[in-house]
């Protein structure tokens, strides 16, 4: 185990999750609501995002298994009672923060692309850093658009489901990471798959958006 790469990990790590969270925040500030500036999360300090266990203890298991790296920060704080097309609203919300991610992956494979330093242009270290900066934040907003609750794929799903499912939705909630864990658990081989043929599928859009 290299303990600098595990660093750079974590660090790639951190900052993706705290974009993530902040888009969260900033959408929903714009469409009305002020519960994440008031609790003081639009910002970008870590010691505001920062999950001991999703954002470090779960990414750094999950890398060092080989397996693709994901993981969250403390949910930015939201009252979608306040938000503008309320459902809607919520949705266009929770959809920012798997956008940034796939925005941070796209500008970093762009970079890295054209200027060699995917391919090893500029060494091993520099490399790494932007495939993972890449993979880690395909495997984000793969991991968050998981229609279940609290991921913010269920916010999506919430506001196009008639209200029996949104019942069911609602009823989750409290649950919805032990679902998504045992789903883990049980079927980490399967999830692992799934996830690893969908960032392969955006990475050959990316290289189709460049002539490759």
């Amino acid at each position: 185990m290299n303990i600098g790469y595990v660093a750079i990990i974590l660090l790639i790590v951190v900052v993706s999750v705290i974009l993530h969270e902040l888009s969260h925040g900033i959408v929903a500030y714009w469409l009305g609501d002020h519960t994440a500036k008031d609790a003081g999360r639009l910002t970008l300090n870590p010691i505001k995002h920062i999950d001991p266990y999703m954002s470090i203890l779960v990414p750094v298991i999950l890398y060092l298994l080989k397996a693709p790296v994901f993981g969250g920060a403390k949910p930015v704080p939201i009252n979608s009672y306040n938000l503008k097309w309320h459902e809607w609203g919520m949705a266009l919300v929770a959809i920012a923060g798997p956008i940034t991610n796939l925005l941070i992956s796209f500008i970093a494979f762009i970079i890295g692309h054209f200027s060699g330093l995917l391919y090893g242009g500029g060494g091993e270290l520099l490399e790494f850093i932007f495939s993972e900066t890449v993979y880690i934040n395909l495997g984000f907003m793969i991991f968050n658009l998981i229609p279940i609750p609290p991921l913010d794929g269920s916010r999506v799903l919430y506001a196009i489901s008639p209200d029996g499912f949104r019942n069911i939705l609602i009823s989750l909630e409290k649950y919805g990471f032990v679902v998504v864990y045992l789903l883990i658990f049980l079927f980490g081989e399967v999830f692992s798959h799934i996830m690893l043929g969908a960032m392969r599928g955006i990475l050959n859009f990316f290289y189709w958006i460049v002539g490759v």
